[in-house]
């Protein structure tokens, strides 16, 4: 059901790569709840993924930018406000990227040159979007921008690596520019710390499968999908949530704040069984 929280708000949406996607999520909920938004990601990434058929469905246009090019985004948002016939209201930095994962590069053997890839692309790329919507003065006043994280930024996940750096940097921008945006224009700006979701690049962890299982078994609620994410997503870019900024807003099913669970002691003692069993 929807219920128009986004009639008449214009915005942007980073990172739909497919339908995994929770940028793809978001885009088709904030089109069922009346916002018009531009459709953004990497020319590389447009050539992997299927962004046209997002666009065709939710009557988007699409323009290309490197979220890491000051030159790019200042393209995007200039042309973003021309298409959309106003200023933004809202902006999704669904954007991350690590080459030392991908590449199975251990945490003790990082390729430096890579790690700074992975701070600029998933981190950097967030105070970038900010600093040319500020420039240009393409946000209106109470306006939300919101980039996901994940709770690797305050807790250990070895398989992780140095993602983990780059979200807690991600989740510190938003609090730093958070502050300013707040007192120049009224824009408040939050990161999501969503559950181990099932998208092309979650699934690119290493121990995915097994971590994902772990973490559906420790939260009461089970694991956020991508479409509870778009709901939540939806909910920061709408009115109801003008007051909240600078926050990092757990959305995991309650994963953040246990220690263990009735669900993890019992696969525990069931494998010790076994193990004692074939002992």
């Amino acid at each position: 059901m929807a219920y128009n929280l986004l009639k008449g708000k214009r915005g942007i949406i980073f990172g739909a790569l497919d339908e995994k996607s929770i940028a793809w999520k978001v885009a088709q909920l904030a089109h069922e709840e009346g916002a018009q938004f531009v459709l953004s990601n990497a020319p590389l990434a447009m050539r992997m993924g299927e962004i046209n058929k997002l666009a065709e469905a939710t009557g988007s246009q699409i323009v290309p930018a490197d979220a890491t090019s000051v030159e790019d985004l200042t393209n995007l948002f200039t042309q973003a406000q021309e298409i959309l016939g106003g200023k933004i209201d809202f902006v999704l930095h669904s954007i991350g990227m690590s080459p030392n994962i991908r590449k199975n590069r251990p945490y003790g053997d990082l390729n430096y040159d890579w790690f700074m890839k992975s701070i600029d692309v998933s981190a950097l790329s967030f105070h970038k979007v900010m600093h040319v919507a500020e420039k240009l003065d393409a946000m209106n006043e109470w306006g939300s921008i919101v980039a996901l994280s994940y709770i690797a930024a305050q807790r250990v996940f070895p398989d992780y690596t140095d993602m983990a750096q780059a979200k807690a940097m991600l989740e510190s921008i938003a609090r730093s520019y958070g502050h300013r945006f707040g007192k120049l224009k009224k824009v408040r700006v939050n990161t999501i710390s969503q559950s181990p979701t099932k998208t092309t690049a979650g699934t690119g962890v290493g121990g995915f499968d097994a971590f994902f299982d772990y973490a559906d078994k420790m939260s009461p609620l089970g694991n956020a999908s991508a479409e509870d994410c778009a709901s939540y997503c939806v909910s920061l870019f709408s009115d109801f949530t003008k007051l909240v900024t600078m926050q990092n807003l757990m959305h995991d099913g309650g994963f953040s704040s246990m220690g263990i669970s009735e669900d993890v002691v019992g696969m525990m003692e069931a494998k010790a069984a076994s193990q004692e069993q074939n002992s």
